[in-house]
């Protein structure tokens, strides 16, 4: 199987991290979004959305992270996404929270337009409107996050193991980290980061973007 991807990418790297746990295989296909290799004719034949990842196996292609992942887990059979339809359709419901709440207010909204200033809006204060409303709205989802869905003891939203939101989810929360977005309100996210973190899959699936953080940061030092 071929994943097109682009090193550090926030939607492929919980499809990296997985596979790398699951011990799948992925033949990794570089696309560079850089120089625009994303919106040529060759990958916009595969994925007509021209974004990342897709995942390709012989003929057949998926174009969605949280459906990659869907389909990895249900080869491997893994325990990751459950069989059982309560606790399956729960998984399901956690990683559509992310993909879209989430994912709309706290990466696009609030931290995107900080790390990439060119997905800000031109005027200043119509930007600094938008943001100021998406961070407040990114911080009640991380509320939510933090009170609600992440229980004690712990440390994963699948409890004690790691089910397919928690692979999701945790690249989209660690993008604040680009942004020196203040986890400290948030103990049970800043444990179940850190849980993540210490996951054998994490440098496999994040190592490209840790590097992509650290430069980032750096800039910004400097």
């Amino acid at each position: 199987m071929r994943l097109y991807h682009f090193n550090g990418s926030t939607t492929c790297r919980p499809v990296e991290m997985f596979a790398a746990e699951a011990g799948i295989t992925l033949d990794l296909v570089p696309v560079d979004l850089m120089t625009g290799e994303h919106v040529g004719p060759g990958y916009t034949a595969k994925n007509p959305t021209q974004q990342v990842p897709t995942l390709e196996d012989g003929d057949f292609l998926l174009t969605e992270n949280a459906a990659i992942l869907r389909y990895l887990a249900t080869l491997a059979d893994s325990p990751a996404y459950p069989k059982d339809p309560k606790a399956r359709a729960r998984v399901d419901e956690q990683l559509d929270w992310f993909n879209t709440g989430f994912s709309r207010e706290f990466c696009y909204g609030a931290m995107y337009p900080r790390i990439l200033p060119y997905l800000a809006f031109p005027d200043p204060a119509v930007q600094a409107a938008v943001e100021a409303r998406c961070t407040e709205k990114g911080s009640r989802f991380m509320r939510i996050l933090n009170d609600s869905m992440l229980k004690d003891p712990g440390p994963f939203l699948g409890g004690a193991e790691p089910n397919l939101a928690d692979y999701m989810g945790v690249a989209y929360a660690t993008l604040g980290e680009m942004a020196r977005f203040d986890y400290s309100p948030y103990p049970r996210v800043q444990r179940w980061i850190a849980a993540m973190k210490a996951r054998p899959g994490w440098k496999a699936g994040h190592a490209g973007w840790e590097g992509w953080r650290d430069h980032v940061l750096s800039q910004v030092a400097a």
